[in-house]
């Protein structure tokens, strides 16, 4: 591919300095969206100079290079792709690079200097050249003390399924993933291993537990805070979380601070863990991430190491990057990709644009509801995990302890209240000051019963574990709330867990959207992102933990996944992935640019028809500048483009009748063609999706086609008309 093909009408000149960073200069922008978004789809070679910055002392930063093809998982001989890689490099004079990809990607990553920067410009095998860069987590997790149930969970499923899960480590130690009776066979062809470091020796791995690496190279042992672990281990808990809830083993009592809270399993149960250390610590939180090349490094390795699905709950990098060429290889591996949409909505576009990665936003609404009743049936719902508590309330700011200012009581800071005033009763706390756990434990040393948690301005209600029975209630329901305590002080009230509509469940606001001008619709769907529990290491002070953002999103799926590849073993990757978004029910609200086919459900997909990818066609639609006609599971069309191809097979048992409609759409008509097929199993059938209607630039008009299955099963195929 030429260098001027590769741009597709859009110059792209990147010049690095010894200090990585990266200046883009973009000319040609009069481009429709349709082709700006194949220009940034495909690998872009960076143009390098040698006088852009003075040397300095300070080693340069990691640079991460790719050369043209695909690794091993693509087909390539692995003495060819190393024979490649060394060639490229005796040319810009570098013996041995930091990290070298010969599987799911054909590169590697070395400190360059501006000289050898500017050599690379001049070897026609390298296709795209990228300044190593720190990825955020998509996730945030709360600690907190309990007095609530965890949900009931499945007791089996997964069976024999690798889940690989690049992230911050995990904690061996938990019970979620103790090498427990009924985990049934092992999986055949995993060949990972467990890599020693600090604090984690070769047997820490178990039945459970089947792999362990790590890599720090990127982000730098030199700046990872002190309590960081050079080993797979987790510090932060993030990766511990989001591995427990894909796979995490089930009837595991959780227990915080001595008190029984319920059992917990993962969304696969019997699903084997891998995990891949490519995130780390920071002194300062803030710098907190995952290293590119770090996380291209673990790709590479979950890849070779055979791995079924894979699970990068990180965010960052709308385009078609070093890492999404990566996940590629993964995906023409047979790997099941899943990765966070991001957690950004208002200020970057859904991570993860590959068509091959399924890429998960966040819903909420599902969160664990608690409701507080009073005399005469008068409620108020919000966010919680109460048990039945019974009492008299009190606002918190009419109970201040002596010297105690009222504000200081109404936001419920430690040692704020007077015991005298709690004692027994149901405490109505302002949010605000500190943290919302630590208005509980106040509550709770002062003797009161329960809390209610009210909003004072805009912003979400949560769920957390809490020292006492809590609701937290949004600003209008805690304003009427506290008018209503204040005018009845000797009422008593009631609160009571309540359990979550389904139909309650709609797209966060923070969960990113997919860009208009992708190269595919993006996120593929969402799944709960608000307050899940999941396991925490002994590190962090607390065994288990709710964490919230599309990072939870991306476990549950990743779990479905799971579940669907332990009862077809026989089943492609891409498969799976489209049974998987295509059973996702739409939430309302929303567009699909922001929830894909809509959230996820709760148990394993049992519709019977499917758009299969065949491994090379990936790489294919991308070399040929088209995506029309490639088989994705959701449709997306800009500028000119009325017309789009889609495949259906059945994978039942059995022949079953199909019919389509189209629904949703408001300002153009969209036809299909054929509306009904017959397919024997493995049959398929194409069908055509043609668009009328008038041309309205940046507008959008969106909606769904839906196929009803004769033996009851609905996959829903998302459109977006975009530009």
């Amino acid at each position: 591919m030429g260098h001027s093909e590769v741009r597709a009408g859009v110059r792209i000149t990147r010049r690095f300095t010894a200090g990585g960073h990266v200046r883009a200069r973009r000319a040609g922008t009069g481009l429709g969206c349709g082709l700006l978004a194949l220009a940034l789809a495909l690998p872009t070679t960076g143009v390098a100079t040698a006088d852009d910055s003075a040397t300095t002392s300070t080693p340069p930063p990691l640079t991460l290079v790719t050369l043209a093809g695909p690794g091993t998982a693509g087909g390539r001989d692995a003495a060819e792709v190393v024979a490649r890689q060394d060639a490229v490099l005796a040319a810009i004079g570098v013996d041995e690079p930091v990290y070298r990809w010969t599987t799911a990607l054909n590169g590697f990553a070395a400190r360059l200097t501006d000289a050898q920067l500017a050599l690379l410009d001049d070897q026609p095998r390298v296709t795209s050249v990228e300044p190593d860069a720190v990825r955020p987590l998509a996730g945030s997790t709360s600690f907190a003390a309990v007095r609530s149930t965890a949900a009931s969970p499945r007791l089996r499923g997964g069976e024999g399924v690798v889940v690989g899960v690049v992230d911050s480590g995990i904690a061996p130690e938990s019970p979620a993933f103790a090498d427990v009776p009924g985990l049934g066979a092992d999986p055949d062809g995993f060949a990972g291993a467990c890599v020693e470091g600090d604090g984690w020796a070769a047997d820490a791995c178990t039945r459970k537990l089947v792999g362990a690496r790590w890599y720090v190279e990127g982000f730098g042992a030199d700046r990872v805070r002190s309590s960081e672990s050079l080993s797979p281990l987790d510090v932060l808990g993030h990766g511990t979380q989001v591995a427990s809830v894909a796979a995490g083993n089930a009837g595991v009592s959780v227990r915080v601070e001595r008190r029984a809270a319920g059992s917990f399993g993962g969304v696969a149960p019997q699903a084997r863990i891998a995990a891949y250390k490519a995130c780390w610590g920071a002194p300062d939180p803030a710098d907190d991430g995952c290293s590119s090349a770090d996380v291209v490094s673990a790709v590479d390795a979950a890849v070779a190491d055979g791995v079924d699905v894979l699970t990068l709950a990180l965010a960052g990098g709308e385009r078609l990057d070093t890492l999404q060429l990566a996940l590629l290889g993964a995906a023409e591996a047979d790997v099941v990709v899943v990765g966070a949409a991001g957690n950004s909505g208002d200020a970057a576009y859904a991570s993860h644009a590959g068509p091959w990665v399924t890429t998960v936003g966040a819903a909420v609404g599902r969160m664990s509801r608690g409701r507080v009743t009073g005399p005469g049936g008068r409620s108020w719902t919000g966010g919680g995990r109460p048990s039945d508590v019974g009492g008299r309330a009190v606002l918190a700011q009419d109970a201040p302890a002596p010297g105690a200012s009222r504000r200081a009581a109404g936001e419920c800071r430690p040692d704020a209240l007077d015991a005298r005033a709690v004692a027994d009763r149901i405490v109505v706390c302002r949010r605000g000051g500190i943290g919302r756990i630590d208005k509980s434990e106040a509550v709770s040393q002062a003797g009161g019963r329960a809390m209610v948690l009210v909003n004072r301005g805009p912003g979400a209600v949560s769920a957390d574990f809490h020292a006492v029975p809590t609701i937290h209630l949004a600003a209008a329901d805690g304003r009427a709330f506290s008018r209503w305590v204040g005018r009845h002080p000797e009422a008593r009230l009631r609160m009571s867990r309540v359990v979550g509509d389904p139909g309650t469940r709609r797209t966060a606001p923070w969960s990113a959207a997919g860009d208009p001008r992708g190269v595919s619709l993006k996120p593929d769907a969402v799944a709960d992102g608000d307050a899940v529990l999941g396991a925490l290491p002994d590190a962090t002070g607390r065994g288990w933990g709710v964490f919230s953002g599309s990072s939870a999103a991306t476990a549950h799926a990743s779990g479905l996944a799971a579940l669907l590849l332990a009862r077809h073993d026989d089943w492609s990757a891409a498969r799976v992935r489209s049974l998987l978004v295509t059973s996702a029910r739409p939430v309302r609200g929303s567009s699909v640019l922001e929830q894909g086919s809509g959230a996820l459900p709760g148990r394993a997909p049992t519709a019977h028809l499917a758009l299969d990818v065949a491994p090379d066609a990936w790489r294919r639609a991308l070399r040929n500048h088209s995506l029309t006609r490639l088989n994705t599971s959701s449709v997306l069309l800009s500028g000119r483009r009325t017309r789009a191809v889609r495949t259906v097979t059945n994978v039942g048992s059995r022949p079953e009748y199909f019919s389509v409609t189209a629904r949703g759409f408001t300002s153009h008509r969209v036809r299909v063609q054929p509306l009904a097929v017959r397919l024997a199993p493995g049959e398929s059938a194409d069908f055509t999706i043609t668009v009328t209607g008038p041309s309205s630039p940046g507008a959008l008009d969106d909606g769904m086609l839906v196929w009803l299955g004769a033996r009851g099963g609905v996959t829903r195929v998302p459109v977006a008309l975009t530009c």
